[in-house]
């Protein structure tokens, strides 16, 4: 057992920056460890797949993600569902992610951590190679950060545990996957603990008076906020979108967050420049995003489960107007199915939406409800609660039920997304 007189234990985090969801991740866990063992753990967050480290092949490779998403989702659908089986999974990790072992294995061999925790779903099986080749002892375990469908490179590592947004997930994924390595004892390797966010994101959510101030502290002159946000990568046709609302829906305040996508934001720069009066602000990379979600009254973007998960501890109502094919599909059907969203994928219906979402209040307090409802705002602790209980601190082990903290999300079914906004 570490003691507080022992130096700082440790515990390297590998994470991939396609999109900004795993790093997000990561550093919320790291947040919540420091919160419970001050200066007795050390997390290191690495990225081997675009990191300064990272072989020039896989930094190229794990780079095309971000266009990829905006430019040809159909190309990355095509990727996903190809590599989603042993067979083909196994040869892409023998040919084009080779590299990644090698990387892996550096950071590994660099830290000698106590314990190795992959966020990002190319690194988990690198990270149990890497561990055995090096004759260690540290637990490996896998956070998931899809919040519905997980990809099979999430789950056949032979990891000692995968941690899960949810019950149903863990369900669904603990039997015997065919072709994969696991034994039959792989259902306890699955616990339902949430998808971590940052503690700024995890506050009570606001009443109307405290979204007002904070609003005015933001600049927003108006009382009717929209934020869109793509996430990292400025996904999602946010310009079109903007634009569409700034036209058709009157009485409303438009910011646009978009990311490190700078040709995204000079075009919608140009587009602010047009609407005169401050209606539609620009923003890069915030380093405020919670704020901007907690006084958001209503929140637009593409259904990225790091969105989703912020935006429901923030109580914020939800219109989603995309997903990347694979893995965010079923996001969108959770978020419509809980009651805390809307998708409406064209700019019109997105207008439309918002228009009538503006004169009806009482719509709009029932979403913000059932994203309250939804949220799992305790996630990163008992993330860092179960970690620490791996890496030798009993003191602050996990949950005894590790199901119960938070609300499950419910099965989104199947079937096609509901359009819930006609033209």
């Amino acid at each position: 057992m570490a003691s507080p007189e022992q130096p700082p234990l440790p515990l390297l985090f590998l994470i991939g920056d396609t999109g900004g969801g795993h790093r997000s991740a990561a550093t919320a866990v790291a947040q919540a460890l420091e919160g419970l063992l001050p200066g007795r753990v050390l997390p290191v967050i690495c990225d081997p797949l675009r990191g300064p480290g990272a072989p020039r092949l896989v930094r190229w490779v794990a780079g095309l993600y971000g266009p990829c998403i905006r430019l040809t989702p159909w190309l990355w659908w095509l990727f996903w569902r190809t590599s989603n089986s042993p067979r083909r999974l196994g040869a892409l990790r023998r040919t084009v992610l080779a590299p990644v072992y090698g990387s892996v294995a550096r950071a590994v061999d660099a830290c000698r951590p106590a314990l190795i925790v992959a966020f990002h779903p190319i690194i988990a099986d690198p990270a149990v190679r890497a561990r055995d080749l090096g004759d260690m002892l540290s637990p490996v375990i896998t956070v998931i950060t899809d919040l519905v469908t997980a990809h099979l490179s999430w789950r056949d590592a032979a990891v000692d545990r995968v941690v899960v947004p949810s019950a149903e997930m863990a369900a669904q994924y603990a039997g015997k996957p065919k072709g994969s390595a696991w034994d039959e004892t792989a259902a306890g390797r699955f616990v339902p603990l949430g998808l971590p966010v940052a503690a700024e994101f995890c506050q009570p959510p606001l009443d109307e008076a405290q979204r007002r101030e904070l609003k005015r502290e933001l600049g927003v002159s108006g009382d009717f906020l929209v934020v869109l946000t793509g996430g990292a990568e400025g996904s999602g046709g946010l310009r079109r979108r903007a634009a569409a609302i700034l036209r058709r829906v009157d009485g409303v305040d438009v910011a646009v967050i978009c990311g490190r996508n700078r040709a995204l934001t000079r075009r919608v720069t140009r587009l602010a420049g047009r609407a005169g009066q401050g209606r539609l602000t620009v923003h890069g990379f915030v380093g405020n995003m919670a704020d901007w979600l907690r006084c958001a009254d209503i929140v637009v973007g593409k259904a990225g489960p790091g969105t989703i998960a912020e935006a429901a501890c923030c109580g914020a109502p939800l219109v989603l107007t995309s997903f990347v094919p694979g893995q965010e599909k079923g996001n969108a059907q959770f978020v419509t199915g809980a009651g805390a969203g809307l998708y409406a994928p064209r700019p019109r219906q997105l207008a439309a939406a918002i228009g009538r979402l503006r004169r009806d209040p009482r719509a709009l307090a029932a979403m913000r409800g059932a994203a309250v409802e939804m949220s799992r705002p305790r996630a990163a602790v008992d993330i860092a609660r179960f970690i620490a209980g791996l890496s030798g601190f009993p003191d602050v082990a996990a949950p005894a039920s590790a199901g119960s903290a938070g609300q499950a999300p419910r099965d989104p079914g199947r079937g096609l997304l509901p359009t819930l906004i006609a033209d």
